[in-house]
């Protein structure tokens, strides 16, 4: 039983059981459709627009996909933008303006399929009109530096933007739609996900507005976009659409596959491995670092004191931890857990018992090529002999400089899938 070989030997399997293509056969089995336009967008729109090809084949009228700068296209004749993520630029607007283009000229016998994944926010953009595409830019750029949680996050592009937040449905309305949604938010939370352009929207401008106070952006974030919450708070401005609108009368939202999938998937792996398995949570939140610091924890007590399980045994987590960005390196969420988890284990005489996997499943951890790391105890100590000092560079937020010096990179391309991370720790 060697912890880091076995976690190495799941990356393929994570990869693989991410293929959203295969969900949205299982779902569209069960769904009779005519004349369909095909909406894509997302992370996985690739994949979700093949699963609707196998199934849907002759019923399909056409329509457009919307994928990342670099990713894979999908078969069939649509029409394909390349976008830009993690932060909107003039092919987002593009992207937005062709959506509502194919809606418009939509007949009142066409059914529409909104295939929507991870990263749609950013790929598909329509500001509200009083904002620019620059100011956006920035908004985007602060909320992703500032720690903020991926709702919180999303609270705040649905009350600038003319297409999220359920705005997306007014365009449909009152025709028929499926809204078919591969979830990357902790919770599942179906109008988080992309910021749920075909979903109601719970939340308020003045939610937005506190979202905005709580991480003191309001010197910071454009003037456009602080007049246009402000005036939302009072009420001049129209609020997204609520879960009792019209506009989602014809409209059938569900969430098809997720990172529970994947976790429910791993565990069953390492259990016919030979370790005892616990899925300790779906929706892990927080800050990176403090998060790695935690689970060593967590690591340490299970091997020293054999609680709150006796080894061997792999725990198993998913979600989306947060950096917040201080310094000027280079990383991404998994890259800073798991070097974190590192550094506290290289603590202990039984670091050489355990390893941590910590992988992005759309094979991108921050701005960087890296799907995330795979990190033993032991490693820790090789990174020191070679004159890093760890604790320096994680206050830079350089992770990946670390890391990549170390080979311990993990590195799979683009997967064309969004179903979260997922954070496993082996211990023999």
């Amino acid at each position: 039983m060697n912890p880091k070989d076995d976690l190495k030997s799941l990356i393929n399997e994570i990869i693989a059981k991410s293929d959203l293509s295969i969900y949205v056969k299982e779902y569209l089995k069960n769904v009779k459709m005519n004349n369909v336009i095909i909406i894509s967008f997302g992370k996985g729109a690739s994949l979700m627009t093949n699963g609707a090809l196998e199934i849907l084949e002759d019923k399909i009228e056409g329509g457009v996909v919307i994928i990342p700068k670099g990713g894979k296209r999908p078969k069939g004749s649509f029409e394909i933008i390349e976008s830009s993520h993690p932060i909107p630029d003039e092919n987002s607007i593009k992207a937005a303006n062709s959506i509502i283009e194919w809606i418009k000229n939509g007949n009142d016998k066409n059914n529409f399929l909104f295939l929507i994944s991870g990263g749609g926010s950013s790929l598909v953009e329509k500001p509200l009109d009083k904002i620019s595409l620059d100011d956006i830019k920035v908004l985007n750029k602060l909320l992703l530096d500032s720690g903020a949680s991926i709702s919180e996050i999303n609270t705040v592009r649905k009350h600038v933007s003319q297409i999220k937040g359920g705005r997306l449905a007014s365009y449909v309305y009152p025709r028929k739609a499926y809204g078919l949604y591969a979830s990357d938010v902790p919770g599942d939370i179906l109008d988080q996900i992309a910021s749920g352009p075909t979903v109601p929207d719970p939340t308020t401008f003045n939610d937005a507005f506190n979202v905005i106070s709580n991480y003191n952006l309001n010197d910071k974030i454009p003037k456009s976009i602080l007049d246009v919450l402000i005036e939302g708070m009072k009420g001049n401005i129209r609020e997204t659409p609520k879960p009792n609108d019209k506009v989602f009368e014809n409209i059938k939202n569900d969430i098809i596959a997720n990172n529970e999938l994947i976790l429910k998937h791993v565990s069953n792996l390492l259990s016919n491995m030979g370790y005892k398995t616990i899925i300790l949570t779906s929706r892990i939140e927080g800050e990176s670092r403090e998060i790695g610091y935690a689970l060593a924890s967590i690591t340490l007590d299970i091997i020293n004191k054999g609680l709150p399980i006796n080894p061997p045994v792999a725990i198993i987590i998913g979600g989306e931890t947060s950096v917040t960005v201080r310094g000027k390196g280079i990383g991404g969420r998994n890259m800073e857990l798991a070097l974190s988890w590192g550094l506290k284990m290289s603590e202990d005489n039984n670091k050489s018992r355990a390893a941590i996997l910590a992988i992005a499943t759309d094979g991108i951890d921050g701005p960087t090529d890296a799907a995330g790391a795979l990190i033993s105890g032991e490693d820790i100590d090789y990174i020191k002999s070679i004159g890093i000092d760890i604790k320096k560079e994680l206050k830079n937020n350089n992770s990946y400089y670390v890391l990549n010096k170390a080979n311990l990179l993990i590195k799979t391309g683009q997967t064309g899938s969004n179903l979260n991370n997922v954070i496993v720790i082996a211990i023999k």
